[in-house]
């Protein structure tokens, strides 16, 4: 049987975690907005994109991806103080994304974007947490598979691209959410259809929102 190098697949789930043995739902994508990937590009976690890809159209799955091989533990050491001054814009601190438990897209030193939650504005620092959002939780996903197809080489192109940041929106994938940011509600998904806020950023489980 041959093998399709890259699949277009959208899925409709709901993700979980567990909090004090309650599951709690945090993230939704419906079958009328469902997820979309392609696999092979990195743009889900390898786990998720393993229990997904070999699944037929109408196929119900359940399965639970350890955090080990999600977004590992929660560090402490990964929540810094920041001088307030790299969050001006035109010489003003950017009061309008810069608040408690916004989601901000950040970029390191070498170039590469990353995304970190505000924990708090002090008088010269603002503290973010650069773990990702679901570092340090099980992630429980209930689903229908939706479509199961090969990629055209044009929606290959459209995924990298976005992923380079050349399309906009933002790549959703492994590097996170982008500089559109998932915190405002608005987010570019594979398509660069927005999505609304609560509804799932196309992430495989790898935003809530806001991935890493």
């Amino acid at each position: 049987m041959e093998t399709v190098a890259n699949k277009y697949i959208t899925v409709a789930y709901e993700l979980y975690v567990t909090d004090d043995g309650e599951r709690d739902m945090v993230e939704q994508a419906t079958i009328e907005r469902p997820f979309q990937f392609i696999t092979g590009l990195g743009t889900t976690l390898e786990s998720f994109e393993d229990q997904i890809k070999d699944l037929a159209v109408g196929e119900n799955f359940e399965f639970t991806i350890p955090f080990a091989e999600a977004y590992g533990d929660y560090d402490d050491e990964h929540v810094l103080d920041l001088p307030k001054q790299i969050f001006e814009v035109d010489g003003h601190f950017d009061s309008e994304r810069i608040y408690e438990g916004n989601l901000v897209p950040l970029m390191d030193s070498e170039g590469h974007r990353i995304n970190g939650t505000v924990v708090e504005v002090k008088d010269d620092v603002v503290v973010m947490d650069m773990n990702h959002p679901l570092a340090g939780n099980d992630l429980t996903f209930i689903g229908e598979v939706v479509e199961n197809r090969a990629a055209t080489n044009a929606e290959i192109e459209g995924m990298v691209n976005m992923m380079s940041g050349e399309g906009g929106g933002c790549s959703c994938g492994s590097d996170g959410c982008g500089s559109d940011g998932c915190g405002d509600g608005g987010c570019g998904c594979g398509n660069n259809e927005e999505k609304e806020e609560g509804e799932a950023c196309g992430c495989g489980g790898n935003c809530g929102c806001g991935g890493h």
